[in-house]
């Protein structure tokens, strides 16, 4: 069996402020949050493109005189494509944002439906 080695892609990872390949993964849309582009940190390493081994990382140059703190910091975790979003309170947070389904056709702070029924 032929092994294939993954690539970096400047395509976009995302659809409609979504990320259609992560089965779990929530939607932004709506939620005034916008998605960002992968990025390179500083060790030429792409963040955030989905693609997980790349030639520059320390995951796939580990010995044993690594030092696992090399992996710690904002420069490893993408703003908006990143595992933890997939968290429930990471979604939650999320839904939080959005503004109600009957937006604008709502007051926003009186419910004058209330009673009624």
């Amino acid at each position: 069996m032929k092994k294939t080695k993954n690539t970096q892609s400047a395509e976009p990872v995302s659809l409609n402020e979504t990320m259609p390949h992560q089965i779990s993964a929530p939607s932004f849309e709506g939620t005034g949050i916008k998605m960002e582009p992968p990025f390179v940190n500083e060790h030429g390493v792409t963040i955030g493109d989905s693609i997980y081994a790349s030639p520059n990382s320390p995951l796939e140059n580990w010995t044993k005189d690594t030092d696992p703190s090399i992996m710690a910091g904002d420069e490893w975790v993408h703003p908006t494509n990143d595992i933890g979003w997939n968290t429930s309170e990471n979604r939650e947070l999320l839904e939080s944002k959005k503004k109600p389904q009957a937006y604008p056709f709502m007051h926003p702070s009186k419910d004058v439906s209330q009673g009624s029924d």
